[in-house]
């Protein structure tokens, strides 16, 4: 699986706002326990400030500009984002790279392109596991992350608490939000490895809380695809056992998430993978690529990296020609290895 400079981009910009509000397109306010919020900042654990986080995204619309730095390239987008509390609603405007256009309803999903004229529609499952991953005693966030308030500073003309968010362990890489001090609401984000040294940053250059979002207009846009070939990826949930995966052994605090699968015809032409296995510690995601083997096809193994993301390939050889791994994640080479070397096949 090869990924483009316009698909890194984009995953780096993804990766990073689900690392402060991951949450289920369907879960209300309410189910949020926003005890978290009323605590002084110095006595907030990551949970309480990843909660809080999650909790301003649910609460708040807001428009605006957001830049990504990653492995010396820039982009950025412009986000228009409603939430009524059940409802979420989202468009994400391209202003680099190829024009492109991508609308959120729930876990609806569209992404317009104007130059080709095609319309990609998909169902992403959420990983709405994200609050049961901060609170589960001994195996949540708090167990692998420490943060603590480490300054003040302004950004998009917001005053914000600036965290710093530290592993436990090196599988993981270091953070530094900066979160708006009246709502949570994630302003900026930076990945660092154990020197401390940026690995990425995603940042609003511009923000308009509270803004006049109307949902009802986006969902107009969103279903404005005539003059568009629509195209429909067809993507199937399974499981790993199903598919005769498992790990030997966990990889401390990263938990399986979700699983699908592409028909073998449309493998090659859509990500290269036919199987795709999602984990998460609630801040870092890991996905395990697996896909038949083909000499020719599948280039030599090892490791690349773009920013903070690391991607691994390697061959599993098996007795039928064997298959092609790609694990990908915002994490530190030995993460993936370690993801590399449980996966075993049972069947």
């Amino acid at each position: 699986m090869v990924l483009t400079v316009q698909a890194r981009r984009c995953l780096a910009s993804v990766l990073a706002l689900l690392a402060v509000s991951i949450v289920s397109a369907q879960t209300p306010v309410s189910g949020v326990d926003n005890a978290s919020s009323q605590k002084p900042a110095a006595q907030r654990s990551t949970s309480d400030w990843l909660l809080r986080m999650h909790e301003a995204s649910q609460r708040k619309a807001y428009i605006g500009t957001l830049v990504v730095s990653s492995g010396g390239s820039l982009a950025s987008s412009r986000i228009w984002h409603v939430c009524d509390g059940v409802q979420q609603m989202e468009r994400i405007e391209s202003l680099s790279g190829p024009q492109r256009s991508t609308f959120r309803h729930n876990a609806d999903v569209i992404t317009f392109s104007p130059q080709s004229k095609i319309a990609v529609m998909e169902t992403r499952e959420s990983l709405g596991m994200f609050p049961g991953l901060l609170k589960s005693p001994g195996t949540g966030i708090d167990a692998f992350y420490t943060a603590h308030v480490v300054g003040a500073e302004r950004v998009a003309g917001f005053d914000a608490d600036v965290v710093q968010i530290e592993p436990k362990d090196t599988l993981r890489f270091s953070y530094q939000v900066w979160s708006e001090k009246k709502s949570g609401l994630m302003m900026r984000l930076q990945t660092l490895d154990e020197h401390k040294r940026v690995l990425e940053q995603v940042a609003f250059s511009e923000l308009q809380l509270d803004a006049p979002v109307s949902m009802s207009k986006l969902t107009q846009l969103m279903h404005k695809t005539q003059d568009y070939r629509v195209e429909r990826p067809e993507i199937i949930k399974t499981s790993a056992d199903a598919e005769g995966w498992a790990l030997k052994k966990p990889v401390a605090g990263f938990v399986p998430m979700s699983c699908h699968r592409r028909p073998a015809q449309e493998a090659q032409s859509a990500s290269g993978a036919a199987l795709q296995w999602i984990f998460s510690d609630g801040l870092a995601t890991v996905s395990l690529f697996i896909e038949d083997f083909a000499v020719g096809r599948h280039g030599p193994e090892g490791l690349r990296v773009m920013g903070a993301t690391h991607t691994l390939s390697r061959r599993v050889p098996d007795k039928a020609g064997g298959w092609w791994l790609t694990v990908v994640g915002e994490v530190p080479a030995q993460t993936l290895q370690a993801f590399a070397q449980a996966l075993e096949r049972r069947k």
